[in-house]
């Protein structure tokens, strides 16, 4: 995954809510700071190699780069068999860069920050045929949001919403407007690192890279509320955590993500950076996870990905691929992968985000000769609106 863009977007009205009004600056400042690369090239720590990951601290936050995201999503089942999936992000967003200082011609105001932190959350609702999504932000102040570590513990509050790692679970809270989310995550492989020992390249020089890693495999439980009915949930999840100080490449309108997590107990990670006639960037790669947590490093020329059919968004009107045929071909890997829901969508995502497609998928197909089936996550992003063109 590359960074995520920030911008005010317009509730079904075209008003700005009143009450994320007062959002429009913060996610203004965090825009031009992502984007721009006067922004970015100054003060901020760049990803130009290995990254030298260690846990548990690398669990935590990285205020020397520019953006960070913990990123959960993951397939659940309910007692009577019911499917949800769900996704929970927070993302944190410098503002200043470090050893920028404070303005002495400023006056002192505890509202001042360093950070914004912001959050995404969504539950598809796979046999009520429903999308539920929210999103929140905060500016690292005054205890409406934080980010940090503290001996072996990684804590991140945004208002209602929190996430909590320890060595031994993951646990991610979201009281949101029509859903809530109550997981405890527990890990069945370590952390798989990404690219050269966790450094992903993500464009054509060394510092259009991040550091990033995932936790494939994760057993979870808890409970998920829709519309005011609690389902004890049990299932399977995912975890990136990504820290970079670059933006987008130019000439790059988005970008494609899949995790997908197969009956053999094997996963598969891929990220395509899309140019503006659909192809895909040498630097698109991925990665493979053994039963026992070994990774392979997958290049772009081992990956073939052909979107079968698309699906247009009533709410944005973009096109989105819903069924994709999956071949890597080093794995004798081939799969049929399709969109639980046609619609999920983040068409309206508050001061925190752009119009993205992220949803739940299921699969089916084979490895080295053998049936596999399975579950994941894909993002799309891009479709609504290349994201170059918010330079």
């Amino acid at each position: 995954m590359n960074p995520i863009v920030i911008r005010p977007v317009r509730d079904a009205g075209s008003r700005l809510k009143p009450m994320r009004a007062a959002l429009i600056s913060i996610a203004a400042a965090v825009l031009s700071a992502l984007l721009w690369p006067a922004a970015w090239a100054g003060g901020y720590a760049r990803v130009t190699g290995p990254c030298g990951l260690v846990f548990p601290q690398d669990h935590g936050p990285h205020p020397d780069y520019k953006t960070e995201w913990w990123y959960y999503t993951g397939n659940l089942r309910a007692e009577d068999g019911r499917h949800l999936g769900f996704q929970l992000t927070f993302f944190r967003s410098r503002v200043v860069p470090p050893g920028g200082g404070k303005n002495p011609s400023l006056p002192a105001s505890g509202w001042r920050a360093e950070n914004i932190i912001l959050g995404h959350a969504a539950v598809s609702d796979v046999p009520g045929r429903r999308f539920h999504h929210d999103s929140e932000a905060a500016r690292d102040v005054l205890g409406m949001a934080h980010a940090g570590t503290a001996s072996d513990r990684t804590a991140v509050a945004l208002k209602k919403w929190s996430l909590e790692i320890t060595p031994d679970a993951h646990r991610l809270s979201a009281d949101a407007r029509g859903f809530g989310i109550d997981l405890t995550l527990r890990p069945e492989k370590p952390p798989v690192l990404h690219g050269d020992q966790g450094y992903s390249r993500k464009g054509s020089t060394p510092e259009r890279a991040s550091c990033y890693y995932s936790f494939t495999r994760l057993g979870a439980e808890g409970v998920i509320t829709v519309e005011g009915a609690s389902f004890p949930v049990r299932g399977q999840a995912w975890m990136d955590h990504e820290f970079s100080t670059s933006p987008l490449e130019p000439g790059l309108v988005g970008w494609d993500w899949f995790s997908l997590q197969l009956s053999d107990g094997t996963e598969v990670m891929i990220y395509l950076l899309r140019t503006p006639d659909g192809s895909f960037h040498p630097a698109s790669s991925g990665t493979f996870v053994e039963g026992d947590g070994r990774s392979r490093h997958l290049d772009r020329g081992d990956l073939r990905v052909t979107a079968e059919s698309v699906w247009r968004s009533p709410h944005s009107r973009a096109e989105y691929p819903s069924t994709w045929r999956i071949e890597i071909v080093p794995l004798g890997l081939l799969l049929d992968v399709r969109a639980n829901l046609p619609d999920q969508e983040m068409a309206e995502g508050g001061a925190a985000g752009v119009v993205y497609w992220e949803g739940s998928v299921s699969f089916s197909g084979v490895r080295a000769g053998a049936p596999v089936a399975g579950e994941g996550y894909v993002e799309l992003t891009g479709y609504a609106e290349p994201l170059d063109v918010l330079k």
